[in-house]
Order: structure tokens, then sequence, then C-alpha cells
């Protein structure tokens, strides 16, 4: 809820907040949005922004965070490396090359950004190699313990 004034003579007015599609267009999500958006939860929205992968929020007048789109997609982008157990600083260095190229970087920059992005390229290849291995090991128990107890 906001609270607007209008002078000193009168009471302060409680106005209704906007709803979250007006503030997504405006690019001013509040961090539940954001929280709603990704599947993430405030703390770990908050976590991100004090570690760095996600860029300081805006503030409002009445000092809640504000953050755009361009933050969902990097929580997004940050919420697909996590179970692939990528590193903060492996995290920190993929956004960067991705924000980077899409900047535009003069033909040189582009190509080098490219094979980094290719080296990531791999290592998710990898570990989603090897998390599907853990999988069939898991069903493997699952089918085991369901036959034992039929």
């Amino acid at each position: 809820m906001v609270v607007r004034t209008t002078d000193a003579c009168e009471p302060a007015v409680a106005a209704p907040a906007l709803p979250a599609e007006d503030r997504a267009a405006r690019g001013a999500l509040q961090i539940g949005d954001v929280a709603e958006r990704t599947g993430l939860s405030l703390r770990t929205v908050r976590h991100y922004e004090e570690v760095g992968l996600l860029p300081p929020a805006r503030r409002s007048p009445g000092g809640f965070r504000l953050y755009g789109d361009a933050a969902v997609q990097r929580l997004l982008v940050i919420k697909q490396m996590k179970p692939l157990e990528f590193t903060l600083e492996q995290m920190r260095e993929l956004l960067d090359h991705l924000d980077e190229l899409a900047a535009g970087p003069a033909p040189e920059r582009r190509r080098q950004i490219e094979e980094h992005l290719r080296r990531y390229q791999e290592l998710v290849t990898q570990r989603v190699d090897t998390l599907r291995e853990r999988l069939t090991g898991a069903q493997a128990l699952q089918n085991s313990l369901d036959d034992l107890l039929l």
C-alpha cells in the first residue's frame, strides 16, 4: 500500500499499490514479484544481489527494491546453473559474458566471448551427463524398492 499526503491539514490517504502487471510494465518489479516469477525465495534474491550476481536494485521512494525484466532473466540463468553445481564465480563470469554479448561487442571481442561460451556449453553438457547417470542410478534403486514392496 502506498500512502499519499496532500498537505499538513488533511489526513494521509492510503492508495492501493500497483498490481504486479503494472509494475512490470513500468520496469519496476518489487522483490516479491521477482521471487514469484523466478520461483526463488526473497532471501535468495537478496543473497544473489549481495554477492554481486544481481546488480543492486533501484529503490522506490519508500525504500522498496525495484527490479527490471533483465534481473528476472539473470536470476533464471542463475537458477539453471545452480543444480549443475557452478560456483558463484563461474556464474558471475557467464553472466558477464552474456551481458557483454548483449551489448554488441566488436567482432574480435565477440569471437572471444563466444569461445568462452563454448567452454561453458561443454561444461553444461558434461554436468548434465553426470546428472543423467545419477538419475539412472536413483531410478534403479526406486525400481528395486518397488519390486520388493509389491
